[in-house]
C-alpha cells in the first residue's frame, strides 16, 4: 500500500491509526454546516447532526455515465444515520483524490475510523468492489448496486483481509443472460474463497429506489451495530 493510502485511510495495526488523528482534529465553529470547505466532495451531513457522536461514514461511487444526487439518494437511505461524501475522481487517474477526500471530511467531521461503507452504482459498484478488495482494511463494508463483481482481476491477492469484509451485490431481476452468468460465478468463486458476499435480487431496474435504499440502510446498519436480521431476497421498488 502506498504512502498515500496509508495517511488516508484506516488501517488496523498502522503506526498513525486514523482514530489517534481524529482524536487530535480541531472541529471547525461551523462543524454542523461544513459545506463552505467541503466543496467539490458532495458532502452529506444528516439531520440533527451532533459534532459529538462518530457517524458512519458513507462513501458513494456513482456510475460516471449517469446523474447522481447526493441529497435525494440520502433521503432514500437515511436522513439520520451517516455522513456521506461523493468524491470527484476519475478511476482511471488513480485513487488518490478518493483518499483525499475521506481525509478531509474525517479531520472536519465526526466519523468513526472503523464504520466507512463504499456504496457504489453500476459502474461506480464495479469500482466499490475493486477498491475495497485492494484496501479490505480500510473500509467496514461495500455495496454494489447493480455493479458486477471484477472476476478476472486478481482481488483476492489479500485473501485473509477480504475475508473479513462485508459485501452486498444488489441484482436485477431483469438482468441479462451474460450478467446472470457472471453473478453465478462470482458467488461460486466467493463460496470457494470464504468470503463474505450476501445477494439480493430486486424485480425493478431502478438501482436507487427507495426499496432498494431501505434495504441498504438496513443492512448498513446492521453491520454497524453488529446485528443481522433476516430481509427479504427480493422487494418491490
Amino acid at each position: 500500500m502506498s504512502g498515500a493510502v496509508r495517511r488516508a485511510v484506516v488501517v488496523p495495526g498502522e503506526t498513525r491509526p486514523m482514530s489517534n488523528r481524529l482524536s487530535k482534529r480541531t472541529q471547525p465553529a461551523d462543524a454542523a454546516h461544513p459545506l463552505d470547505w467541503m466543496a467539490g466532495d458532495g458532502l452529506f451531513t444528516p439531520q440533527g447532526y451532533e459534532p459529538g457522536y462518530d457517524y458512519p461514514l458513507v462513501v458513494w461511487l456513482p456510475d460516471r455515465s449517469r446523474r447522481f444526487d447526493i441529497g435525494r439518494a440520502m433521503k432514500r437511505l437515511s436522513l439520520r444515520n451517516y455522513v456521506a461524501i461523493a468524491p470527484d475522481f476519475d478511476p482511471g487517474a488513480g485513487d488518490e483524490p478518493l483518499w483525499d477526500s475521506i481525509e478531509r471530511v474525517c479531520d472536519r467531521v465526526s466519523i468513526h475510523p472503523r464504520r466507512i461503507y463504499l456504496v457504489g452504482q453500476g459502474s461506480g459498484g464495479t469500482e466499490a468492489f475493486r477498491i475495497a478488495c485492494r484496501h479490505p482494511a480500510a473500509f467496514a463494508g461495500v455495496v454494489s448496486l447493480g455493479g458486477l463483481f471484477p472476476l478476472d482481476e486478481g482481488l483476492f491477492a489479500r485473501l485473509a483481509d477480504v475475508r473479513q469484509l462485508p459485501m452486498l451485490l444488489c441484482c436485477h431481476r431483469t438482468a441479462c443472460v451474460e450478467a446472470a452468468r457472471q453473478t453465478d460465478r462470482t458467488l461460486r468463486v466467493f463460496h470457494a474463497a470464504g468470503a463474505m458476499l450476501s445477494l439480493r435480487i430486486y424485480p425493478g431496474a431502478q438501482a436507487l429506489s427507495k426499496a432498494i435504499l431501505t434495504d441498504v440502510n438496513r443492512w448498513l446498519m446492521d453491520e454497524v451495530c453488529g446485528t443481522s436480521a433476516p430481509v427479504p431476497s427480493a422487494a418491490t421498488p
